[in-house]
Parts: structure tokens; sequence; C-alpha cells
């Protein structure tokens, strides 16, 4: 996909297969938006080809429509509309739609359910969009930011509505901006730079590789007079070594299988007993940064993949 002289979507190959949750993560401008547009529906592929639920998203669209929920990021209703009452005409678009006052007490839309759309707070805009997203029974769910501007316990609740989804089967396709909401949701994370896809994997496969490491190293007694610079000897130039205490230094360097043992030889030989030994673990966030340079901030028979 371009736009004048950008190309925002360069040949991206992504498959997201049934039930699960898969969050799509990049940096601002990497193709993230655009890819989900055309997966929608909403944009025609310049190039190559998209199949979700194993139809054409624009040329099967009518057929796709009912077994698709899309959460929107802002918008999606009428600005004058009671949020209940939007609710219930989205429900009434639909064959066999979730019971209405059911979703409407789950996600506290009781408190603003006569309140017209434009004078919903943020949380309550997202928390509505979500119930749109979802009143419909979709076998598969598109949620943009489902949690921008909620407090902390309507994002628990919306978690819990995601995983509760794909318990009953459901397929989840999850944008954030919070690392740590797609580290804990997701089941795949796929991570975009530049309109192409430069890592795929579970949170776990991302995170316990990498090419560094970091240790924590707390003795029981104070360590000797320049144990950091001694230590750092033993472990090669690449690597670092921090003082935090007189008892604690924190080691970080290339990911190797000889550097715990390394550490335990040298407390051998200085005569100090480790209180502990602990192998940090890597965040997606740090995965992220690894792979992209960049933060991520907000913008103002094996069944056919969902979405190829």
């Amino acid at each position: 996909m371009r736009y004048a002289d950008t190309l925002a979507v360069a040949g991206l190959d992504l498959v997201v297969e049934r039930g699960e949750i898969a969050a799509v993560l990049g940096p601002n401008g990497a193709g993230k938006t655009t890819t989900l547009e055309t997966c929608e529906g909403y944009r025609r592929p310049q190039a190559g080809r998209v199949s979700v639920l194993g139809l054409d998203p624009v040329r099967q669209r009518r057929e796709l429509l009912p077994r698709v929920g899309v959460m929107l990021q802002a918008g999606g209703a009428w600005s004058g509309v009671r949020a209940v009452e939007m609710l219930r005409h989205v429900a009434a678009l639909h064959a066999h739609p979730l019971p209405v006052d059911d979703l409407v007490e789950r996600l506290g839309l009781d408190e603003c359910g006569r309140t017209p759309y434009r004078r919903l707070s943020g949380g309550q805009q997202q928390r509505l969009g979500l119930a749109m997203a979802v009143v419909g029974r979709p076998e598969l769910v598109f949620v943009d930011e489902p949690t921008a501007g909620l407090d902390p316990a309507a994002r628990r609740t919306t978690w819990a509505l995601l995983e509760e989804l794909r318990a009953d089967g459901v397929t989840v396709v999850l944008t954030t901006h919070y690392l740590d909401e797609a580290e804990r949701l997701a089941d795949h994370v796929h991570i975009i730079d530049h309109g192409r896809r430069i890592a795929s994997g579970s949170p776990l496969e991302l995170t316990r590789g990498g090419t560094h490491a970091t240790i924590r190293l707390v003795v029981t007694e104070p360590f000797p007079p320049g144990a950091p610079e001694s230590l750092r000897a033993s472990l090669g130039p690449a690597t670092e070594v921090t003082a935090i205490d007189e008892r604690s230094l924190v080691i970080s360097g290339p990911a190797d299988s000889t550097t715990l043992g390394t550490v335990s030889r040298w407390c051998e030989q200085q005569g100090v007993l480790p209180e502990s030994l602990n192998l940090g673990q890597r965040t997606l966030e740090d995965v992220f940064l690894e792979l992209t340079g960049r933060t991520i901030a907000p913008e103002s028979a094996r069944a056919e993949p969902v979405v190829a």
C-alpha cells in the first residue's frame, strides 16, 4: 500500500490463526492501521492478497461483515445518540446478539447509558466501542487500543472480556501501545516496522532470547575493594558491571551460557558467598526497542488462517 511517495505496507506477510489473541505492534507510522483497515475491507490492497476467514474482505464483504466485529480507536457512533441506545441499535443489526443488558453491566456502561456519545469520557467511549464490536457474537474481532483512557479496574475488566472471547473460540486481533498488555494477553505477537513484519512469536519466545542478559548478584558480606573492575575483567570488555550497594552488583552483557559459571567462580576466588544470583527476564518492551530502535507511543484439520 502506497500513499503518494510513501510506501506504507511493503510486502507484509502476516498470519493469524483461529482462536488466538494476536497483537500487532509497531512504532507510529509502521503500517499497522493501513494493514488492519485492509483486513477489515476498508482499503483495497494495491498488490498482494488478503484472506480473512477464508474470504476476500473487499469482493466478499457482504459475506464477511456479519462474522467480524471492529472496535475503532475513536468514533463509530453518532455524536448525539445515547450510549445504550447506540448499543441496542447495533445489536438489532445482528441475528443472534449477546444480551445487551448483561454487556452493559459487565462493561460498566449503566452509569452512562443515557449520556449522549459526545459527552462520554474517553474511557466510556472505549468501553462502548468494545461492546459494539462484540455484541454481534463475531468469529473475529479487531480491537484498536481497547484500554486507552481506562482506569486500572476497567482495564482489567476489558482484559477479562477479551480472554473470555478467546475461550469461546473467538479470534482477537489487537493493536495497543501498552506493551505489558500485549505481553499479558497475546498468544502471538507480530512486530512490524516500515511496513514489514520484523518479528513474530509468542511473548515467551520473543523475550527469552536476545543478545544481552542482566544478572543481579547479591552476597552475604560486603564486596572487597575493586570488585566491579575485577569481575568485569573476568567477564570481558563487552560486559558492564555496576555496583548498586556494598552487597549488590548488576551485570549486563552478552547472553552466554558460561556467564553464570564465570560469576560463580569469581565469587569463589574472591571469598564471597552469593546470597542470590538472578538472571533477569527481558520484557516485550526490551525486545521492541531492540528491534525497532524506537519507543511505542499513542497517536492523537488445521483451520484456515483467520487473517493471511
